[in-house]
Order: structure tokens, then C-alpha cells, then sequence
């Protein structure tokens, strides 16, 4: 989503005149020093954990339960143990002692049992609703009581910033204490945003003391890397191949995808209780989504659209544990996309070049968020590659605002997502209610796949749960991937590219979910200065 990398608010000069540890002296390796850091996207609704700073990234400012290494494994940070029982209801963690907030104040397993609860009363980004209740047991026990299995509930382990319950308030998110690697300094929200290397973090500390983020516009935050004065830029996938003097590319694997979201029920007429309309009678037919997944070229996509900095898409999860290598097919396969539609009954009888079925034209429109260059470009070379085989798709670019309450249950969607956890998956392909937002947009109903998934929610332990994630994108017969009812046409995974001081060296990264928050600095405390 190109909005990961737009910068917000505050001029050139402004710019250069914020410290950047390229301007001082030299040092010896390891010393401590300031680093200045353009990556996008501002946090305007503030760093409360309860209302999802964190969820796609690193909370930075606060701890988590655990965390994923740089190959995705679970590890401890404040958790010393997590034990699930109770017919895989209840959580029982451990978490250290001696641990105290950047205040000082201690933070005890009742500042765990209030994080959680608040953020389930919150009923925002962070979805906790199958949470009863958190309770601490005494100052390093916590219990959290489920409502129902749910073996995806570790995610929110590994994500949830603990708050202090005694500071937590309405102007949390602006001022926040937690006991992460850096504290709050200063925020000038529009323009930038000062942190420091928390002296009181129980963890490894963190060799760079000091960070400053930029927030400004993405040719201002480009000028100012060329000058020298920022030390890690985050750039869209187009802007990769500059040469920026000082710097080198640091480019990240990612499952942060891009796909077109398909209704597949006919439109009958039916509507949702907001009043908006569900179906479309071209999508419908599983032919069509078949044979639009076959027809696209999705190494030209990454080649043309994202200057080659990504992959092709085969599903929601590729390259994740739970990822079915199963489901991939030979795409740009013009001749058996031609099949399929012909098979199903869609011929050109006019002429024309778009093949009919009963009357209906095999035409849609491909709807993409109209400031988001990167969804306009796949839109447009999508439309071009399904020419040939007879599909007329017509992009049309839209506000966010139109398209999430006008045009998502009844339209071909650019949509994004990607995450670490298999709950996403199991969001976008269950069967839902009356009605969704994002996820499962297009109504799709399989009673195999809600068997399959709703197995896995309840498997007793994350391993267990892994073939059945798999089964449900496809067991050989079924499935809701392009072999079985292609509900979607998953298109491509970014890279996402970074430039970074040569004199810094940021480690392992690990693959990166969806581009929201600064994943980049997920393994910061790895951080090294390498010049002397």
C-alpha cells in the first residue's frame, strides 16, 4: 500500500536541521549516537497498544508476552512461561520479575490481566472479543480465560503492548510509558518524533540511544536521504533503484499482498443491514474467477509494477507456516483460461471480443483506492491481461470512504493484507455474518472449508492446528484456492525496500506482515554501528 510510505507534514529545511548521526563526528563502533529515520507513515491516533500501535510491527515503546525471531519462531519477552489447558480455554503465563516501566513503576502481572481487559472493552483494531477475562493470579502469574478454543489467541501474546494500569488514560497513546527498548521524548506531530534508548529496559540494550522519525512528504524525505541526512528511508517499491550516495538498499521479503477480492454470489437484489448491495452475476460464476487466476502473469506484475521487488501471489499465506505449497498453479496460461470460460458456456457470439453466458457479458470493474498508485498500477495491467481471453475489466480508482461503504460486497476489490498469524486467513475465507467490512467482502460459503477452519481454531496447539489450515485452501477435492473455488486472484507480495547508512548494519529482518507501523525496527535493539 503505497500509503505505508507517504510522509506527512513538514518542510525541507525543517528537515535538515534535525540531528542526524550522519553529521557527527567520528566515533567508535558502538558508541552511542542518534540515527534519523524517514520509514512513513505517521501514527496520528497515537501509540496505545489497546487500540492497535503494534499490531502490525513493533510496539517499540512497549513489551509484549512474546515474540516472533527473525525466522517467525515463537520466543519469551516478558513471558518466562505460557502454559494453554482447560480444553484449550484458559492461558496461564509466567512473566519476570524485577521488570519496571521507564518511570520506574513496576509492572506486574496486573498490568498484563488490566492490558488485555482494556483492550477487549476497547472493541477497536484489536480484536479480543473472544477474550472473558484476564486475571492476576499474584505479581508473575496472569490467567486469560477464553470463550471458546482458539488457538490463533497466541498472536495477540506476541503483539499486545503491556500499558501500566495506574497511567493508562484517554492521553495514553500521546504520552506513552510501557517497558519496551525506547521511551517518548518528544512528539511534534506533522513534523517528527524524538525517542530514547529506555535505561530501565530488562532486555538487551539497545547500542543506538537515540532515533529521530521524520514524518514529511516522500520527495522531501528523498532530497533530505540524498543530502546526507537521514540514515534509514523507507521508499516505495518504484523508487528502489535510485542511487542515494552513503546508502545501500536493504530490501525485506514480506506477506504483505495484493489481491482482487471476488463476490461470489450473484446479485439477487439482497442487501446488508447498512443497505449495501451484495453480488455480482459475472464474478458468481467460479469459471470466471478460474479463469481470471490463470490468465494473469504474475511475474510481469512484480517485474512492471513493482520494478521487480516482490513475488507472486498464490494465496493469503504464501511462504507462512500454515501455507499450502499445494495450491500453486501455472499462471499466464491464456489457452486454459480460454478452456475454462468455454467449458462453462461463455462464448463471443457478437463478435466483440468479450465472451457472454445467458445474456451477461464477462465485464466488471477492478475498484482500487485512487491514491494508491501501486493498486491503479496492478488494476491496469490486470484489465490488459484478461483482454485476450475475453473478460473486460474496466479499473476505476475510489476513496476508501466509497468503497468500504458502497461498493465491497458488490465489486472486484484491490485489497491488502498479511499478517502472522492464521486468524486472517480464517477471517477472510469463513463464512460471516450479515455483515462484514474487509474480510470475506465477497460472502463466500463453503461448509468444508468453516469445517476445516473452525477445526483448526480449536486444535490443541499451534502444530496441531497446521494441516487443517492447509486442508481449507485445499485437501485435493475442496478448498477455497484457485484449484478448488478461486475466491480470490491473489496477485503479488512486496518487498518491502528500505536505504540504509552503510555504517549501519540492522541485522536479520524478518519477513514483514502488512505495511502498517515500522516493522522494520521489530529486531531494533540488533542494531550496530559499523564505521569508526
Amino acid at each position: 500500500m503505497l500509503l505505508r510510505y507517504l510522509l506527512i507534514g513538514v518542510t525541507l529545511p525543517l528537515l535538515l536541521l534535525v540531528a542526524s548521526g550522519c553529521e557527527q563526528q567520528k566515533v567508535a563502533a558502538n558508541t552511542p549516537r542518534t540515527l534519523t529515520l524517514a520509514l512513513g507513515e505517521e501514527n496520528t491516533e497515537g501509540f496505545d497498544p489497546t487500540l492497535g500501535w503494534g499490531s502490525y510491527g513493533n510496539p517499540l515503546f512497549q513489551s509484549t508476552l512474546l515474540k516472533r525471531d527473525a525466522d517467525l519462531k515463537i520466543v519469551p519477552d516478558l513471558a518466562t512461561a505460557w502454559q494453554l489447558g482447560d480444553g484449550q480455554l484458559t492461558w496461564t503465563i509466567k512473566i519476570r520479575s524485577g521488570v519496571v516501566f521507564s518511570d520506574g513503576s513496576p509492572l506486574t502481572a496486573r498490568d498484563v490481566a488490566y492490558t488485555f481487559n482494556a483492550a477487549a472493552k476497547a472493541g477497536g483494531v484489536v480484536d479480543l472479543s473472544g477474550l472473558e477475562q484476564a486475571k492476576a493470579v499474584d505479581d508473575v502469574t496472569v490467567i486469560l480465560r477464553l470463550k471458546h478454543p482458539d488457538i490463533t489467541f497466541i498472536q495477540h501474546l506476541i503483539t499486545l503492548g503491556i500499558v501500566p494500569e495506574k497511567l493508562h488514560g484517554t492521553d495514553y497513546g500521546r504520552k506513552p510509558v510501557g517497558s519496551g527498548p525506547y521511551r517518548l521524548v518528544r512528539w511534534d506531530e506533522g513534523q517528527q518524533m524524538i525517542v530514547e534508548a529506555n535505561d530501565r529496559y530488562y532486555g538487551a540494550k539497545p547500542s543506538i540511544k537515540r532515533l529521530v522519525f521524520l514524518f514529511s512528504s516522500e520527495d522531501a524525505a528523498l532530497t533530505a536521504a540524498k543530502a546526507g541526512k537521514v540514515d534509514v528511508l523507507g521508499v516505495p517499491s518504484s523508487l528502489a533503484g535510485q542511487d542515494i550516495p552513503g546508502m545501500t538498499l536493504h530490501t525485506v521479503k514480506s506477506v504483505d499482498n495484493r489481491g482482487l477480492m471476488f463476490p461470489v454470489v450473484p446479485d439477487t437484489g439482497l442487501k446488508t443491514p447498512r443497505g449495501l448491495a451484495i453480488g455480482n452475476n459475472v464474478t458468481a460464476d467460479p469459471a470466471i474467477r478460474k479463469a481470471v487466476n490463470y490468465a494473469i502473469n504474475r511475474q510481469a506484475l512484480v517485474e512492471g509494477v513493482l520494478s521487480g521487488h516482490g513475488r507472486p501471489a498464490f494465496g493469503a499465506v504464501d511462504d507462512l507456516p500454515w501455507d499450502n505449497p499445494e495450491i500453486r498453479f501455472r499462471d499466464n496460461d491464456q489457452a486454459k483460461a480460454k478452456a475454462i470460460l468455454k467449458e462453462a458456456g461463455w462464448l463471443d457470439t457478437d463478435g466483440d471480443g468479450v465472451v457472454e453466458k445467458n445474456g451477461v457479458k464477462a465485464e466488471f470493474e477492478i475498484i482500487y483506492n485512487t491514491k494508491d498508485s501501486l493498486r491503479q498500477g496492478l488494476a491496469l495491467a490486470v484489465a490488459d491481461m484478461l483482454k485476450p481471453v475475453g473478460i473486460k475489466a474496466v479499473p476505476r480508482g475510489e476513496n476508501w470512504d466509497k468503497i468500504k461503504n458502497e461498493l465491497t460486497h458488490a465489486s472486484v476489490i484491490v485489497y491488502g493484507f498479511g499478517g502472522h498469524s492464521p486468524l486472517e486467513m480464517y477471517k477472510l475465507y469463513h463464512s460471516n455474518g450479515p455483515e462484514p467490512m474487509y474480510f470475506n467482502a465477497g460472502f463466500y460459503k463453503n461448509s468444508t472449508v468453516d469445517a476445516y477452519l473452525d477445526q483448526a481454531l480449536r486444535a490443541p496447539s499451534f502444530e496441531a492446528a497446521l494441516p487443517l489450515w492447509k486442508k481449507a485452501q485445499w485437501d485435493g477435492k475442496a478448498g477455497f484456492s484457485t484449484p478448488g473455488d478461486a475466491t480470490w486472484a491473489w496477485l503479488v507480495n512486496l518487498d518491502h525496500t528500505y536505504f540504509v547508512n552503510r555504517c549501519l548494519d540492522v541485522g536479520k529482518s524478518q519477513m514483514e506482515p502488512h505495511g502498517h507501523g515500522w516493522p522494520i525496527t521489530t529486531n531494533i535493539e540488533q542494531w550496530q554501528w559499523t564505521c569508526q
